[in-house]
């Protein structure tokens, strides 16, 4: 049988034009990326889980070929507020939510201030809690340094970080970069990509870390050992495992921060398998 392959869609909610892209039928898992990615990243996944589950990969706000509006807050409160809208319009009551990079704190401020919408969770290599690593700190200093901070919001910067975060570089090639590049041509755009980057408050990452040990359902952490961009990945889901004791750890040796790109049908295997 073949996989569904995913499709492009459009959806307005919270007022604004959403992209994402959707594969399958059934029980619905909500993917959620990072910066500066986009529902690209989840596009060879998705097929794998698509065999049996809706799979629903958005757009965040500021991101992809989602609205990109220059006078949101890009707040913790803002995206649980597209979130909430965007589950809304596609008619879902409950759904497995996964999530990667920056994606992890907004997806889990939205699960959790919203719980009985969640079924079940799964963590890949992403930002969880208050304290942050050295890399990030410095990452977040980039992005307010001038004319360094344009670079790294363009297709050049762009193209840097994913060759950066994986270890299979040869597989980033020109035709895999162009949709991540391509929203981010114009200097509005890549305004709106540094300031979504810049408008998660530390005070929604303690909330994140007060309310997480909370949830009830079942937890998945896989993770690219070899991660450059969050290189105390490996403490952060050791420290989930703690908070969330039916937690499973999946370190996925050789392979890198954007574990999507290095080993897709690995990834989409494990996902598959956890939502069975």
């Amino acid at each position: 049988m073949t996989a569904p392959t995913p499709q492009h869609r459009t959806i307005e909610a919270a007022g604004l034009q959403l992209h994402y892209l959707e594969a399958g039928e059934g029980e619905p898992i909500l993917l959620i990326h990072g910066f500066p990615t986009s529902s690209h990243l989840w596009r060879n996944v998705m097929p794998e889980i698509a065999a049996t589950h809706r799979a629903i990969a958005i757009d965040l706000p500021g991101f992809g070929d989602s609205a990109k509006p220059l006078e949101a807050s890009y707040s913790f409160r803002f995206y649980d507020g597209v979130l909430e809208a965007f589950v809304k319009a596609l008619g879902i009551e409950r759904t497995a939510l996964a999530v990667h990079d920056l994606g992890g704190p907004v997806g889990l401020y939205w699960a959790l201030a919203h719980p009985e919408r969640l079924t079940h969770l799964a963590l890949l290599n992403t930002l969880v809690y208050p304290e942050t690593s050295w890399a990030v700190k410095l990452f977040i200093l980039a992005t307010y340094t001038p004319l360094l901070n344009d670079w790294l919001a363009g297709p050049a910067g762009i193209a840097f970080a994913l060759r950066l975060g994986v270890e299979h570089k040869e597989r980033i090639t020109e035709e895999v970069l162009a949709p991540y590049q391509a929203p981010f041509r114009d200097k509005a755009a890549r305004k709106a990509l540094l300031k979504a980057g810049h408008g998660l408050h530390p005070a929604g990452f303690k909330e994140i870390a007060k309310r997480l040990p909370d949830l009830d359902i079942p937890v998945t952490c896989i993770y690219g050992e070899n991660d450059r961009i969050l290189p105390d990945v490996a403490k952060t889901m050791a420290r989930v495992q703690r908070d969330l004791p039916q937690a499973e750890l999946h370190p996925l040796p050789g392979c890198g921060h954007f574990l999507q790109e290095d080993q897709p049908t690995e990834v989409g295997q494990r996902l598959a398998a956890f939502l069975r």
